[in-house]
């Protein structure tokens, strides 16, 4: 091995100061300015010896003693024997697997590896660098270089844990100690057995540590106790006193169950003796309790019970306290009302009492008003409602959407003020308020609304009002109007102009291809602007390119729409005129011949036939040329195109014979048959007539051996699909196709996919319109010729015929858009019925279709006719409030109730805005006389306090036939809604709402019912569900479902809402923080927690809470002691240092100060500037740690001293003496201060004998950078160089 030598701070000072003290003292006195030797100012450099040459004394302060210097760095030697080595068959050390491992682990770990091979072949290896480097260095060397041995240990199950330590870090510690892989079985697995792999002397070190680890926990003991969950609260005591006291007298810690989780099992852990107290205390309570104790139940109302419970129970527990008496609630699911009162019998009665007089320490009290007043009675922001609350807090106020009754919850003195407030403001609204509202077709509202709600918003601000229109999800037309009388009856009548004017226009959807959308829109809109501009009253709207329609929509004025249709018309069919394309296949070789010199062929081509040719690209495989213009320009240009290529080349042309209808099958899917004969055969091009041009023309084009090839190819595939191929013709009259086919082509696909067969109908440019042609295999063409011969032979029998018909009675068969009419025609076969114009003052309608349908068709119509004379008109009374409801969306309930009892219902006009408002007053005025409310009215039945008067705006009538009015009328009422209160706690509403509404929306879609949740303030454990009988019950069970699901969240909300307080000196919190919040951070993370600490302003700077799972909120409250004992076992002690060397220390923005704080595990402070010590610096930590990082700091102190020393030495010499004299350096002091002489020294070579000082203001002794000088004579200094 190589041995270096180590220059150490110390040595360095030493001899950096150059000659000792005696040789530097009695030169001058003390107070004059010592000028030192050139020597002493300029030490030569050591001279260079021979390696390993021993030197007497050094000539000059470079040399000297070397002492070694205090590092961080560490050097661990250790052995593997013979035996113990993994390589020993190296043919030479130093070569091998041996030294490529060592490398590795050296780039791998920073440490420095060095072998050697001792006589009896074993491995000496030496580790070098820092402790942890080393550390990890000689782990991997044992792994890689010594053979392993494995030994298991076991300890039980339950110690495994402390093992493996937090985060695993003790496992790794200790893997990192011992040099050893330790395997500890999974918590799945049953085996206890820890196995440990390494050297034997690691292994016995690691079995050694695990067993302490066990031994420790061996101490320890759990124990449970299953006790009845009735005297739980009795061992926990009031707020849950008595258990804390007991666990801090025994030292065990005690963990009781809450009282919504269903376990009586009551767990004790600690040391064994603590845990054996704490049971013993436990039990003579428990035994205690159910010796003295008995119970009494009593029935309290279910509504009552949230006020004895109180906010988080502590009404219970205020019970408890005060008389010792457990109060046991049933569930709120739960439809019981019994509380069951348990505890001593002569305190039972104190306890009823308490219980009795919070059950009715609360009153409730219903104020009547109008449901469209109550977002005005609760006011912008709540305001109005916010003024009463606030002077009132416990006056809980909750409105019932829909529903005309405003409910107060309070004590009796604050509601009875609460309810004057209301009922003033309620009066004062109805004097200057009002209301309108107005029903407008769904698909006007967002015109209504305009762009960024500009219409509505000017209408709101105009009159004063405020305008109310659905979402379009509620899929109501009914629009309501709210405010100044009179601003109200003005924005309805606005509102209907503009209805007005929507319904006149008109919207026309025009076809157009996409292809030509872009060019009729032109270039930046150019061009439809122009459209636009002649025609400004139509909207014209294209579609979005990536929707691929071909529809384009214009909208406005019926003779404006018509105008600009047909211009657009115009416009389309001069584009399709020109639009015309056909393909070119001209061979690659030819396609610059076609362009010509500069592009002059094609050029003129263009100019001459007025068309658009365009050619492939060169680095393109395609040989077609795309014509595109009129047709006949366009087959002008194409023959031009292909006389060029005719008058370059050999190229033959041949036309093929082949049935038109084999034409398809030859060219095969995409193209692919066609494709493949014209690759085999040089590629010649293969050109086939248009579909529907009836020509059997192939044409052939190509080099002339290749034409014939590729002619042979094509009859022979052309005979192959013959063989397979029959063809039947059908005759049918025009005007029939359309019927054959169907809508849509429903029926002719119908035959094809039965048959298998293809149908071919003529196009309009055939000349035999009449024919009809069957392609396929013979039995699919035979059966699909039977099946249209049928269809043919019924379409044959169609007959017209006439019936006389009342005109009174024509509105019903064409009103609704002719719905009667279309249901006629649906059920029987599509007959057609034509009633006269209206006005035509005739009596004749015609019938037309096959003559067995157009005789069942009239027969209904006369059925029609007699129920239409037969009917009668019953009146059913039900409340305007509910009309609405009984519509349904869109009007589909009543909808499905005419079509099924065939009966028409008319529903009335509203009530007079200003006849309801005098009669809302009148009402008013006479619960005011007799001091009562108003009888409520529910479930769309009567209160049994006072009858229902039915009036105009109530009546619905139905017209028909008696017995189907009367199943209407039962339909009807069975529409009337009901409302059903169902038992929710306050705490879950917000839960059941969801974000933004979205749990309670998605419940009211899916059970078709409207829930009702009271507002947050009033606290009220109920929430309303409103819709049709059939829906309730599922509607309710599914509120309660979710209820529970609620429940069991809550519950787990509750467990985790777990709190320990714990107290800690509020120095140490900086600490627990941590630097940027990491260490706090941690353990938030590690325990899943949340640490609060004070805030400045608290009174109890010192309490931290944590709050979460119970088992977690104990473990971070011990990790929180744990940090907080190991500092509390840390010392402070202060070093002295040199206040010139605290910014190197520190370092760049305090990073080498951090670092240091990190290898050492201590915390380092600098005095602040003006300090009275300014040298004086706090090391804090564990004793160990603060010992090494002193040392530390005094090894870098005097290491960066001499830097200091040597900056300061120079400086000095570059200052002038204080004395000045003659030569020499000693002159006397004669007070004349006479000019510098600069840097002086003693005994200079320029002093000897023939030499002279350089001049320091001469240019040729101190020559600048790039000045040219004449060499002078030579000087001590050597020769000049420049």
């Amino acid at each position: 091995m190589s041995s270096v030598a180590v220059l150490t701070p110390e040595s360095f000072a030493e001899h950096r100061s150059g000659l000792k003290d005696q040789d530097m003292s009695g030169c001058v006195p003390e107070d004059e300015a010592y000028i030192p030797t050139y020597l002493e100012a300029f030490p030569p450099l050591p001279e260079k010896g021979a390696p390993g040459e021993k030197t007497g004394e050094p000539a000059s302060a470079w040399g000297g003693k070397i002492r070694p210097i205090k590092a961080s760095v560490i050097t661990q030697v250790f052995h593997v024997p013979l035996e113990e080595r993994r390589y020993k068959d190296n043919s030479q050390f130093g070569e091998g697997e041996e030294a490529k491992v060592c490398l590795d682990i050296m780039q791998r770990t920073g440490a420095h590896i060095e072998l050697s091979l001792a006589k009896d072949q074993g491995l000496s290896i030496m580790v070098t660098g820092k402790l942890e480097s080393v550390m990890k260095a000689r782990k991997e060397i044992v792994a890689r270089l010594q053979t392993q041995a494995s030994a298991t240990v076991a300890i039980p199950k339950e110690h495994h844990r402390f093992v493996i330590g937090k985060n695993g870090e003790k496992l790794q510690d200790l893997e990192l100690k011992t040099a050893t892989k330790i395997a500890i079985p999974r918590p799945d697995d049953p085996s206890a057995n820890i196995r440990i792999t390494g050297t034997k002397e690691g292994i016995e070190k690691a079995r050694h540590e695990i067993l302490l680890i066990s031994a420790e926990q061996d101490k320890r003991a759990v124990e449970r106790v299953s006790l009845e969950k009735a005297f739980h609260p009795f061992i926990a005591g009031a707020h849950n006193r008595l258990v804390q006291e007991l666990s801090q007298e025994t030292g065990a810690r005690i963990s009781i169950p809450p009282p919504s989780l269903p376990k009586d099992e009551i767990v004790i852990t600690g040391e064994k003796e603590a845990v054996a107290l704490a049971l013993s205390r436990i039990r003579a309570i428990y035994d205690d309790k159910k010796r003295k104790t008995t119970t009494i139940s009593v029935e309290v109302k279910k509504s009552q019970h949230k006020y004895i419970i109180g906010p988080k129970g502590n009404t219970l527990q205020e019970i408890l306290e005060t008389t010792g008496v457990s109060v046991e609630m049933p569930p709120l699911d739960s439809g019981s009302e019994t509380i069951i009162l348990r505890g001593e019998p002569d305190k039972l009665g104190p306890a009823l009492t308490q219980v009795y007089a919070k059950a009715k320490s609360v009153m409730v009290v219903e104020v009547t008003a109008p449901a469209w007043l109550h977002r005005f009675i609760i006011g912008k922001k709540g305001q109005n409602i916010g003024r009463i609350t606030q002077q009132l807090p416990r006056v809980h106020i909750e409105f019932t959407d829909g529903e005309e009754r405003i409910s107060l919850e309070g004590p009796t003195e604050e509601v009875e003020q609460a309810q004057a407030q209301i009922q003033e403001i309620i009066k004062d609204l109805l004097v200057r308020m009002d209301y309108t509202e107005v029903i407008i077709d769904q698909r006007f509202h967002r015109h209504l609304i305009g762009k960024n709600g500009a219409n509505i918003n000017r209408i709101k601000e105009q009159y004063k009002v405020s305008v109310r229109i659905p979402q379009d999800s509620e899929r109501s037309g009914l629009v309501r109007i709210e405010g100044d009388p009179k601003g109200v009856q003005l924005a309805r009548r606005e509102l209907i102009e503009m209805v007005q004017r929507m319904e006149n226009e008109r919207t026309k959807d025009l076809i157009v291809e996409q292809k030509f959308h872009r060019t009729i829109i032109g270039q930046k809109g150019e061009k439809i602007k122009e459209v636009r501009d002649k025609f400004p009253e139509v909207i014209i709207n294209f579609p979005d390119p990536s929707q691929k329609s071909d529809i384009v929509q214009l909208r406005g004025p019926k003779n404006e729409v018509e105008k600009c249709g047909k211009f657009l018309q115009k416009i389309i069919a001069d584009l399709i005129e020109n639009s015309f394309s056909l393909s070119v296949p001209i061979f690659k070789q030819f396609h610059k011949n076609i362009i010509g010199k500069g592009g002059a062929n094609i050029k003129k081509i263009r100019e001459e036939t007025n068309t658009k040719i365009d050619l492939p690209t060169e680095n393109s495989n395609s040989e077609m040329i795309l014509i595109t213009g009129k047709k006949s320009y366009c087959e002008a240009a194409r023959d031009r195109i292909l006389a060029i290529q005719r008058e370059l080349a050999n190229i033959k042309e041949t036309e093929v014979a082949i049935p038109a209808r084999l034409h398809n099958s030859l060219i095969g899917s995409k193209g692919c048959l066609v494709r493949s004969i014209m690759e085999d055969c040089g590629g010649v091009h293969i050109h086939f007539p248009s579909e529907g041009s009836g020509s059997d023309k192939v044409t052939i084009r190509g080099p002339v051996g290749e034409v014939e090839k590729a002619k042979k190819q094509l009859l022979q595939l052309a005979e192959e699909k013959q063989v397979n191929n029959f063809t039947a013709e059908l005759q049918a009259k025009p005007e029939y196709h359309k019927f054959l086919i169907g809508r849509g082509g429903a029926n002719i696909r119908r035959v094809r996919d039965k048959t298998g067969a293809r149908i071919i109908f003529p196009s309009p440019d055939d000349t035999e319109q009449e024919l009809i042609t069957i392609v396929g295999k013979e039995e699919a063409v035979r059966q699909a010729q039977k099946e249209l011969e049928c269809l043919v032979k019924n379409l044959d029998d169609v007959v017209e015929d006439n019936m006389v018909v009342d005109v009174r009675h024509h509105r019903h068969f064409v009103c609704r858009r002719g719905q009667v009419l279309r249901e006629l025609a649906e059920e029987y076969g599509g007959v057609a019925v034509s009633f006269p114009r209206t006005g035509a003052n005739s009596q004749r309608v015609t019938l037309k279709g096959a003559k067995d349908c157009v005789e069942a068709a009239k027969k209904r119509i006369q059925e029609i006719i007699e129920d239409l004379e037969s009917q009668v008109s019953v009146e059913v009374a039900i409340p305007q409030r509910y009309h609405r409801a009984i519509m349904g969306p869109k009007g589909c309930r009543i909808q499905l109730i005419t079509r099924e009892h065939e009966v028409q219902i008319k529903f009335p006009e509203r009530e007079d805005s200003a006849a309801g408002q005098k009669r809302n007053t009148q009402e008013k005025c006479s619960y005011d006389t007799n001091s009562q409310e108003a009888p409520p009215q529910e479930n769309g039945e009567v209160s049994p306090e006072a009858e229902f008067v039915a009036r105009k705006c109530d009546i619905i009538t139905i017209a028909g036939r008696v017995e189907k009015c009367e199943l209407a009328k039962a339909a009807l009422l069975a529409l009337v809604p009901i409302t059903e209160d169902v038992e929710v706690s306050y705490e879950l509403h917000r839960y059941i709402i969801g974000q933004k509404g979205s749990g309670i929306r998605k419940m009211m879609e899916e059970y078709e019912v409207n829930i009702w949740v009271p507002q947050p303030e009033k606290q009220l454990d109920v929430i309303k569900v409103t819709g049709l009988v059939a829906n309730m019950e599922r509607a309710k069970q599914g509120l309660l479902d979710r209820v529970k699901e609620l429940q069991a969240e809550q519950a787990d909300r509750a467990l985790r809402s777990f709190k320990v307080t714990m107290s800690v000196d509020p120095k140490f919190h900086p600490k627990i923080i941590g630097r940027k919040g990491a260490v706090i951070s941690q353990i938030r993370k590690d325990h899943d927690v949340s640490i609060q600490f004070p805030d400045k302003g608290d009174e109890q700077q010192d309490l931290i809470v944590i709050l979460g799972y119970e088992r977690n909120a104990e473990e971070a409250s011990q990790a929180i002691r744990q940090l907080v004992a190991e500092w509390q076992e840390m010392v402070s002690q202060d070093v002295h240092l040199d206040p010139r060397t605290h910014a190197r220390i520190i370092g760049a923005r305090g990073k080498a100060i951090r670092k240091l704080m990190e290898e050492f595990k201590v915390d380092i402070r600098f005095p602040q500037p003006g300090s009275d010590e300014p040298d004086k610096v706090t090391v804090t930590g564990l004793p160990e740690t603060v010992d090494n990082a002193i040392d530390h700091l005094l090894n870098l102190e005097e290491e960066y001293m001499l830097s200091v020393t040597e900056t300061e030495t120079l400086a000095a010499y570059m200052k002038p003496p204080s004395r000045y004299g003659g030569g020499g350096g000693a002159g006397a002091d004669d007070g004349s201060g006479g000019p510098a002489k600069g840097f002086v020294v003693r005994d200079a070579p320029w002093n000897a004998a023939g030499n002279k000082a350089p001049d320091m203001s001469s240019a040729e002794d101190f020559p600048t950078f790039g000045t040219s000088v004449a060499p002078k004579q030579a000087s001590a200094w050597g020769p000049k160089k420049f």
